[in-house]
């Protein structure tokens, strides 16, 4: 087993390290001044336009997309290093890529699943990063972690469909140059349980459409993933063609998506991770208290030490995750992407509340990106299927093993 990076993972991963210490990291406190010049917390400030320039021009753009007709043409174990390092700062690395949620997921759903007039009208100035998306399934009234559950009707009405419903936590919505929606609904609430759901592509400017709020995270915008909206969709007409892929083939394509979006989530999360245990190093040799170095108290070090334990499992199971979903596909790789959604929040989620207390009050200032870091982590317990449900899916998938069909 090989555990080094192939010479093409190995140039990028040098190229990218080098914009997020020459011009990312740097760029952290500017972007928060300029966020909080505009008054507008979802606003995307100058900086920004200038991290998306320099990253295009030093070729780290759609580094995410494995199809060289729109993308790097990485695989997802050549990715991974470099998703990693993107969450070292996750409210601007990826957006400056190209590679934020949730337009990543989104672009994998068009290029696989959406026509050819709608790659052209949406996926293609995505590519390019002139405009962004959101993508609408959860719902406030049902339990979304069941997506069967969605109530939001598509109803087709001659050469058009009209969509009705109310959303939340509806990513991306909230960007101000966010463009184009896409929505999951119901088009045959009593057929299969599993076949009842489309998706259609419902323009931000459509008549009916209506952005309620803005949802904080933990009290953050998470502006970086174009913030999250409450949406009502009051009779809102769109062309047929505006339909992705057929009728009832909605719950199939939110999984087919949901899957490389978890995936790049945890690559990421094990880059906040490593930045986090950096930044409790670096305090522990630094801050003194009761006359010696915190590097020398016991417990520090056990932080410390589990720290790296911890990272280290997750990276593993992570690569070999990406592995799989390369060499047999993401059906093939569906037990350890549930493994790795259960364990890498969790495991970030740790390692930053260790750091924040190394950091005393500091830690949960604008201070560090420590707080930041851990809303992020927390979060990512719940977003794209809890703990639970994950949980009890691949516990029934481990159990099919050893037990005997009735």
């Amino acid at each position: 087993m090989d555990f080094a990076y192939d010479t093409r993972t190995e140039e990028l991963h040098g190229q990218l390290s080098a914009f997020l210490d020459e011009c990312v990291y740097p760029a952290e406190p500017v972007h928060a001044e300029q966020v909080e010049a505009t008054g507008d917390p979802w606003a995307r400030p100058a900086v920004m336009a200038e991290l998306k320039a320099e990253a295009r021009r030093r070729g780290l753009w759609n580094l995410f997309l494995p199809d060289r007709r729109y993308g790097a043409g990485l695989t997802n174990l050549q990715y991974a290093p470099l998703a990693e390092l993107t969450g070292r700062s996750p409210h601007l690395a990826p957006e400056a890529l190209n590679c934020a949620a949730p337009d990543t997921g989104n672009m994998e759903l068009l290029a696989e699943f959406g026509s050819d007039a709608q790659r052209d009208r949406w996926l293609k100035p995505l590519l390019e990063g002139e405009i962004r998306s959101a993508f609408c399934m959860t719902e406030p009234d049902v339990a979304s972690s069941d997506a069967t559950n969605i109530a939001t009707r598509i109803t087709r009405d001659g050469d058009e469909y009209v969509i009705s419903g109310r959303k939340w936590w509806s990513s991306g919505a909230m960007d101000p140059t966010c463009e184009i929606f896409i929505v999951m609904g119901k088009t045959d609430p009593t057929g299969d349980r599993h076949r009842q759901q489309s998706m259609v592509l419902v323009p931000r400017d459509t008549p009916g459409v209506t952005v309620r709020r803005g949802m904080r995270v933990f009290g953050y915008t998470d502006a970086a993933h174009g913030g999250h909206a409450e949406i009502d969709f009051d009779d809102v007409r769109v062309p047929a063609e505006n339909l992705i892929g057929a009728e009832g083939t909605g719950f199939a394509i939110a999984q087919a998506r949901l899957g490389p979006g978890r995936i790049h989530h945890c690559m990421r999360l094990i880059g906040m991770a490593e930045r986090a245990l950096e930044l409790l190093c670096r305090r522990a040799a630094e801050r003194v208290a009761f006359g010696r170095p915190l590097a020398e108290q016991g417990v520090v070090r056990e932080w410390i030490a589990e720290s790296r334990v911890r990272i280290e499992q997750a990276r593993l199971l992570v690569l070999k995750t990406a592995w799989l979903m390369d060499t047999v596909g993401n059906k093939g790789a569906h037990t350890e992407i549930q493994a790795i959604k259960i364990a890498t929040p969790a495991m970030a989620e740790w390692v930053v509340d260790k750091a924040i207390q190394g950091y005393g009050g500091a830690g949960v200032s604008q201070d560090t990106p420590l707080a930041g870091l851990w809303a992020a982590a927390r979060t990512l317990r719940l977003a794209d299927g809890p703990d639970e449900v994950h949980r009890s899916s691949l516990a029934k998938r481990e159990l099919r093993r050893w037990t005997t069909p009735a």
